[in-house]
């Protein structure tokens, strides 16, 4: 597995690329998706993804997927589980200070980032792990942020009760209320 995630890094442009025009996909069969019910279709998703990244990426299933944003090496390897680049403790030969038979994490996400031509991405800020998403499909919670379904639909704000004095505080019409 390690040696097909340092191939990953290498063919992160092609990685991506593909990346992209599948995500295009998955998000036009949004109405299919939506139809048959996301929950329905959230396991195969995930055994999908997992087989997958697994194999690619070595991918930890977090649900919050960054490898387009960090030159397809995933951050969740790192065995400190650093998001936003590396811990300081990265060897002369730009392997881990925990694990230093592996390669940093955040040394291959910048060569991958170099390879992909982009080094804007990788300076972006993650957001730390939500783990209550871990072991869900990544790729459907990209398609339901940008078609807003779902439980990552923003939630339609709350209109405040209406006050019963309100109600009797209201102007009446004119001849309403008086005895004749």
């Amino acid at each position: 597995m390690y040696a097909v995630r340092l191939w990953s890094v290498r063919h992160a442009k092609g990685l991506n690329r593909f990346y992209k025009a599948f995500e295009r996909v998955l998000v036009a069969l949004h109405p299919l998706w939506n139809r048959i019910g996301y929950d329905k279709v959230e396991r195969p998703f995930q055994v999908m993804e997992q087989a997958t990244k697994g194999f690619l990426f070595d991918c930890q299933m977090c649900g919050q997927c960054a490898l387009s944003s960090t030159g397809m090496s995933c951050p969740m390897n790192c065995p400190k589980t650093l998001r936003n680049g590396p811990c300081g403790g990265v060897r002369p030969n730009g392997h881990c200070e925990v694990k230093p038979e592996m390669k940093c994490v955040w040394v291959q996400g910048w060569m991958g980032a170099e390879n992909m031509g982009d080094l804007s991405k990788i300076k972006d800020v993650q957001v730390q792990v939500d783990n209550r998403l871990k072991g869900k499909s990544s790729w459907l919670r990209v398609v339901r942020m940008e078609k807003k379904v779902g439980e990552f639909a923003p939630k339609p704000p709350k209109a405040p009760p209406a006050k019963k004095a309100d109600a009797a505080a209201a102007p009446k019409p004119a001849g309403e209320g008086k005895a004749a």
